[in-house]
């Protein structure tokens, strides 16, 4: 339990490493009251991907770790809207930045970070809008029979 709480935190504190994040006043684990300046990161769970096993017993995994981050902005007018949507956009791309220059926190060999389908999730009357963003860390893990 302990281990990937860890890991949590190491992902929390990389996301508000996004250079548009002053926008973020927390981000939240799993829970968020809903307030613009809210974050929250909310784990999806571990997928074992494949495994394979070498002659000697050794065992390679590909583990996927995956993550919904949602991010709750101010929404006014179209204006808003397109400067979130940009946010948006711009979170993913820096994500992928991150990961091809050796940035995101690591988990693994050969790993890959993605964040994906990022989409408005609702809007409400009271001019707050939900993101999410899907958030995943895929790398090959050994482990080395005694």
């Amino acid at each position: 339990m302990g281990v990937f709480r860890l890991e949590l935190e190491k992902v929390r504190q990389w996301v508000l490493g996004y250079p548009g994040a002053e926008l973020l006043e927390k981000i939240w684990v799993d829970y968020h009251p809903g307030r613009p300046g809210d974050g929250r990161l909310a784990p999806e769970g571990v997928t074992e991907v494949s495994r394979r096993e070498d002659i000697l017993g050794n065992v390679t995994v590909v583990v996927r770790y995956e993550f919904a981050v949602w991010f709750v902005l101010p929404r006014g007018d179209d204006r808003d809207a397109l400067d979130n949507a940009q946010w948006v956009l711009g979170f993913q791309e820096w994500v992928r930045e991150q990961d091809l220059l050796g940035l995101a926190p690591g988990f693994g060999q050969e790993q890959v970070v993605r964040a994906q389908e990022g989409r408005l999730e609702k809007a409400d009357v009271e001019g707050t809008a939900a993101y999410a963003v899907e958030l995943s860390f895929e790398f090959k893990k050994g482990y080395e029979v005694s």
